[in-house]
């Protein structure tokens, strides 16, 4: 007998059954790596009814990690499908098992026993499906025994990560405990934060080479489609208020081609927003040309006014930051040096800021005029490496010296570097720790530091151990390279998944 059917095909088959006065039990969940405490919770689930249904997770919808499932949808409905407990398996078509089980109308539905507890679901997903078990007259069950982990499973025996991350790995969760990390999450939503910095627009202009043109030595393109992002400040915002219960945003807007409306309806709904505007200039657009399949750049159009707020505008900010800044247990500033922040902005920061997280970005436009001399005594500073280079001068000095030497001489309490595929670097007073990259299957990099240091400030305004902060910053943006520009924000959940997933 095939066991494997559709949704469709289960829910018509369990009619018959009923008519037969048969009980109809049902299990859900991704089964990725089948073991023995899967095999006991099948054997007990059929013991409590006549016929047993079970429905995996499709691939799309598994959220344990980047690198989960390890096994296809296929290959797991086979597994499950050989066990001679189960009578029928299905690929399950929705996220959850909502849908599904309105469809399937079972008598019983039953989970593990580690889901006994209400904390253990942390995506709420249990309370939605026993509110459908009640609307449909079903009953919800237990089951008792040993609980096993796939996940702990996989990362021993299956991992996809490189030995030395996994030894990392190893390391690192026999000095800190899952429970550890996940209060750290939890408890960022008491922080009261001011993000403050250049609004920029992403625009993704998606195309496909048609030739070279007749006349000219000139790659021709042909238009696809367009994406409209809300980037800089705008996304370090936006990251921060899915974590941190109370933000400020703090920018400035064009007074011609401004965007309101659309940044307004981009910005998460945390958010406080205070707009001030530039006169005579646009709201700053960085378009993408992008090759269409392969998503690499083609090459980049600036439409900006860099020359910053007028001296009457700057000094109101500048009075009204004075006032406001001591109300804020965090300030994050995130300088792209597109004239926002003036220098004697950046003076009031300094000097009037609790808790001050810096990131200077060195890009096409600044032209390398732009580095993190100009927040001395800053008590957080992330920036990227060749950002810390630039700032020295220095192409070939190691990593360490390199930090301790901009670390001595402006006096920062805690000092990132970010080092691409080589994860990132942390110093203070008295350490110095690098934490290897998890990312996998990188589609963008555009926003990945930005969501870095987005939670990375979170983490040391709340004195965090640094080898926790560089965890977190690369947990983050293992999320952030899978996500297409910023095109969403990263949530409390996937970060809490990933982590779960790293550390068990």
């Amino acid at each position: 007998m095939n066991k494997i059917k559709t949704i469709e095909e289960l829910a018509e088959r369990v009619k018959l059954y009923k008519i037969k006065g048969q009980k109809i039990v049902h299990c859900h969940g991704v089964f990725d790596l089948l073991h023995i405490g899967h095999i006991r919770y099948f054997e007990q689930a059929r013991q409590m009814g006549d016929i047993l249904i079970v429905t995996v997770t499709a691939d799309r919808f598994v959220d344990k990690g980047p690198h989960r499932p390890a096994f296809t949808e296929t290959l797991r409905a086979e597994a499950v499908a050989s066990l001679k407990c189960v009578d029928y398996v299905a690929i399950n078509l929705w996220s959850t098992a909502e849908n599904t089980l309105r469809k399937i109308m079972p008598d019983f539905y039953v989970k593990g026993s580690e889901f006994k507890e209400k904390f253990s679901d942390r995506t709420g997903k249990i309370d939605a499906e026993i509110k459908v078990i009640q609307e449909i007259g079903a009953q919800i069950a237990f089951t008792e025994d040993i609980v096993f982990s796939s996940t702990n499973l996989i990362n021993t025996y299956l991992s996809k990560f490189p030995e030395e991350i996994d030894n990392y790995l190893n390391f690192f969760r026999k000095r800190y405990s899952l429970e550890k990390i996940l209060e750290i999450i939890e408890n960022m939503s008491s922080l009261n934060v001011l993000v403050i910095g250049d609004t920029i627009l992403d625009e993704y202009q998606y195309c496909s080479a048609i030739g070279k043109s007749s006349k000219d030595p000139v790659l021709a393109l042909k238009y696809q489609s367009r994406d409209l992002f809300a980037g800089g400040v705008l996304a370090v915002a936006n990251h921060v208020a899915n974590f941190a219960d109370k933000v400020q945003l703090v920018t400035i807007l064009g007074e011609h081609d401004r965007y309101e409306d659309f940044i307004r309806s981009q910005l998460h709904q945390g958010i406080t927003p205070f707009f001030t505007t530039q006169d005579g200039a646009p709201t700053l657009i960085k378009k993408r040309f992008i090759e269409g399949y392969s998503l690499n750049k083609l090459f980049e159009v600036y439409v900006m006014d860099d020359s910053g707020l007028s001296e009457e505008k700057d000094i109101e900010l500048c009075e009204w930051l004075r006032r406001e800044l001591p109300n804020y247990d965090l300030v994050i500033v995130a300088d792209f040096g597109h004239g926002t922040i003036s220098n004697q902005m950046a003076d009031v920061l300094r000097e009037n800021a609790r808790f001050l997280a810096v990131n200077t970005q060195s890009n096409a436009g600044n032209r390398g005029f732009h580095t993190i001399s100009r927040y001395p005594n800053a008590n957080f500073v992330c920036i990227a490496e060749h950002e810390a280079r630039l700032e020295l001068r220095d192409l070939k000095m190691e990593t360490r010296p390199l930090m301790e030497t901009l670390f001595k001489r402006f006096e920062f309490l805690g000092l990132v570097v970010t080092l691409g595929r080589n994860g990132c670097a942390i110093l203070n007073e008295n350490s110095f720790i690098q934490v290897p990259s998890f990312a996998q299957d990188i589609v963008d990099r555009v926003g990945a530091g930005d969501a870095f240091f987005s939670i990375t400030s979170l983490a040391m305004c709340m004195k965090t151990h640094i080898e926790i902060v560089g965890f977190l910053g690369n947990v983050v943006g293992a999320l952030a390279v899978k996500i297409l520009g910023n095109k969403k924000s990263i949530d409390k959940l996937s970060v809490e998944k990933l982590i779960v997933s790293l550390m068990k």
